[in-house]
Parts: structure tokens; sequence; C-alpha cells
């Protein structure tokens, strides 16, 4: 990333990502689409007001492993061998004890949560059931993630894909056979996401454990450095408190969206699935920025930073217009996937419709922050995203909604809060003093 065509490489890149990312995106909406087809909207909306109580934990939890990447590669840019290493098996050993922590933590308060969620009564039984099981693979779920991000952090975003590619093609073959064939209900479908879950990480693990690089990992001397742990939560923290509190925001929409009834849960979580397939751009060039730039900071390259961080912003922005268009005309058409039912597309179509158009907003404050993530500038995007996508989003639903009582209130919030972030971060690039040379 620090030699040769900035467009090149950003692209060549973001490309794996993409692919591993859409493969993400069908491996967690299949559980959707078999359920909704299978078991009914009932069971859709069981799945989907657990989504946004997932992202609160996984968020948080990989947040701090963006410091990881972050260190990983600006000692990789910088030539720092010995570096790479001690932070590589930092961060897996790390990985391993947030994982078992995530999985208790998160089976045993699931009820809790739901709860306060406001989750209605005829979904609560089946939501319980599908996010406790869901939790039990939260180990699988971080030790991927980590090995993830240091493939990425040295350069490599192809061998994460090849495991998905098994893992997907799973997780597909045992939702259909445990919840079809075999009759196991939601529970079946939280069980082949387990299953799948466990055989990415493993196979992603082995593979660290084999490379060729400062980065392989040695099961005898997995531990956490000190030092390079605090490094790497003094920049992960808050990405990963961004994280948590924007998913306590989007529970807080969600609990908005669970007064409107099953109906509206089952349209929202259908519109919702299809949305992570349409920030699959702007989330790769994120990542590629990040790592870009990260690198190239490593590598006292500033001059270089500067021109990618303009390329990678324009590609992010460009992509997700276009895909913007197409949602906008064919929304009912691709909600047919998750529902059949009139009612559910009607309403995922009209929050598609009010959305879309601005997802132009959304590609730009994701690019912008992953470049000051890659920069290590990671409090400000914290602020930013927490400011506008958590508290103004908050305070806008809960005022609006009891003024007008109309599910398309909440919809227009995002938007507004994508305007909002992508005009503070803007001001921040040209007055913030966002550049950091240093191997951290």
């Amino acid at each position: 990333m620090t030699k040769g065509s900035i467009t090149k490489n950003l692209i060549l890149f973001a490309i794996p990502l993409f692919f591993g990312q859409l493969l993400q995106q069908l491996y967690n909406v299949v559980d959707s689409v078999v359920v909704g087809n299978v078991l009914g909207k009932e069971a859709l909306a069981a799945v989907s007001t657990t989504g946004s109580l997932i992202f609160l934990m996984v968020g948080f939890i990989n947040g701090l492993f963006m410091g990881n990447s972050v260190i990983i590669g600006k000692r990789y840019g910088a030539g720092d061998n010995d570096g790479v290493k001690i932070a590589a098996h930092t961060g897996i050993a790390f990985a391993i004890v947030m994982g078992l922590v995530m999985t208790v933590w998160g089976y045993f308060f699931t009820p809790t949560l739901l709860k306060w969620m406001g989750t209605p009564a005829d979904v609560m039984p089946s939501s319980v059931l599908y996010f406790k099981i869901y939790f039990l693979g939260g180990l699988g779920n971080i030790l991927y993630s980590a090995c993830c991000g240091v493939f990425q952090a040295m350069g490599d975003s192809k061998r994460p894909l090849y495991y998905l590619i098994v893992s997907t093609v799973l997780n597909t073959v045992l939702d259909i056979t445990f919840v079809k064939f075999m009759g196991l209900g939601i529970g079946g479908a939280a069980l082949a996401t387990v299953i799948a879950q466990f055989v990415s990480a493993v196979l992603a693990f082995v593979k660290l454990t084999m490379v060729d690089g400062p980065h392989r990992i040695y099961l005898r001397q997995l531990r956490m450095d000190r030092v390079t742990l605090a490094k790497e939560l003094r920049i992960g923290f808050p990405t990963g408190i961004q994280n948590s509190v924007i998913a306590i925001g989007n529970v807080v929409v969600q609990s908005n969206i669970n007064a409107f009834g099953s109906v509206a849960m089952a349209g929202c979580g259908s519109y919702f699935k299809l949305e992570g397939f349409v920030f699959l751009p702007i989330t790769c060039m994120c990542m590629a920025l990040t790592t870009f730039v990260s690198q190239n900071l490593g590598a006292g390259e500033v001059k270089r930073v500067k021109k990618g961080a303009v390329i990678g912003s324009a590609i992010g922005v460009s992509c997700a217009e276009v895909i913007g268009f197409i949602v906008f005309a064919f929304a009912p058409i691709l909600l047919r996937m998750f529902s059949s039912e009139a009612e559910v597309i009607a309403i995922g179509t009209t929050q598609a419709r009010t959305e879309s158009l601005f997802y132009c907003l959304l590609a730009l404050s994701h690019c912008l922050a992953g470049i000051y993530r890659g920069a290590g500038k990671t409090t400000v995007p914290m602020i930013v995203m927490l400011s506008s996508w958590c508290l103004l989003r908050i305070t806008y639903i809960t005022i609006i909604v009891h003024i007008i009582p109309v599910i398309n209130v909440i919809f227009w919030a995002y938007p507004l809060t994508w305007s909002v972030s992508s005009i503070v971060f803007i001001i921040y690039y040209f007055k913030g003093k966002w550049l950091n040379i240093g191997t951290n």
C-alpha cells in the first residue's frame, strides 16, 4: 500500500473485502430469508429485533480491535517486524478473552436487554431463544474478526474471503437443513450461524499459525503485552464506545419501530438487511482507507496519505450514490427476498425510498472516519458519530414521533444525521490536525 498507483492499490485491496463483506451479509441474511419464508412474519420479526443488540455487543469488541489493526499497519509500514509480532499475538490473545466474555454476558443478559427494547410479547420467546443461541458463538465471531484484522493490516484482504466462502456455504446449507427439513425452528437458524462462525474462526486462526511473516502466530507465545495492549485500547476504545453507543441509539430506534407492531418490525428488519448489502462498497473503502493511511503514515508518506484520502473518498461516495438510485428504483423487488407479504414490503419500500438517495452522505462520513482512524485519531469519529448518529437521532425521534406518530418520521432521522456528521467531518479535514506520523 506504500508504493505504486494509489487508485489501483485501494481498489485491489477493497475488492476482496467487498466479496468478503458480501458473503458476510449473505451469511447474516440467510437466517432472515429462511425464517421469513418458512416460519412467517412473527419469526422474521424475532430475528430482526435482535439485530441492534447483536451489533451492540459485536460492534464494541470489533471497535477495540481497530487499534490492533492500526498499530500493526503502522509498524509494518515502518519495517518494525518485532513490533508487528508482538501486536499480532497481543490482539489474538485479547480476542480470545473478550470472545469468552461476550458469550457469557450476551447469553445471560438476553431477556433483560429485549425487555428494555420493548420487544412485543408475541415475539419475545423466539427472540430470546435466537439471541441466546447466537451468542454461544461469540468466541468464534470475535476471533474471526481479530484474525481478519491482522491479515488486512498486513495488506492481505484475500485470505479472509476464502474462509468466509466456506462458512457462508455451510451456514446456508445448515440453515435450510435445520429449519426447513429438521423443523428446529428459529433455534435451528441460530445454531447454523454459530457452527459457521466457529468454522471461519478456526480456518483463519490456523492459517495465521502457518503464514510466513512477522504476523505469524505461535501458540506458546500467545500473551498480551501490556504496553502494546494499552496502545491498542487507546486507539480502539473510542471506536468500540462509538459502535456500542450508536448501537444503543439503534436500540432506541428499534424500540420506536416496535411500537408500530410486528408488521413494521418485519418491514424495517427486511430493509435493514437490504441496507447491509448497500453499505458494502462504503464499508470496504473505509477499511481500505484505514489500512492505507496507517501503513503510509508508518512509512512517513504524508503527501501520499492526503492524495489517497481524496481518491478513496471519491470512490466510496460515487459507488454509494449509484447503488442508492438502484435501491430507490427496485426496492419492492429486492425486499421480496425477505418476505412475500404486501404490508411488510410496503413499509420496507417506504424506508428504502426515504433514505437511499442520501447514501452519498453516509459514504462520505464513513470514508473520512476511516481515514482518521488510520491516523490514530479515533476520538474524533467517536465524538462526531455519538453526537450526530446517537444523541441527535434519539432526540429527533423521541420528540417528533410524539408530535407526528407515523413511522416515516423515524426513517427521516437517518438522512438528517448523515448530513450533520458529513459537514463536521469535512470541517475537521481542513481545520484539524489529523495527520499523525509514527509507529505507535
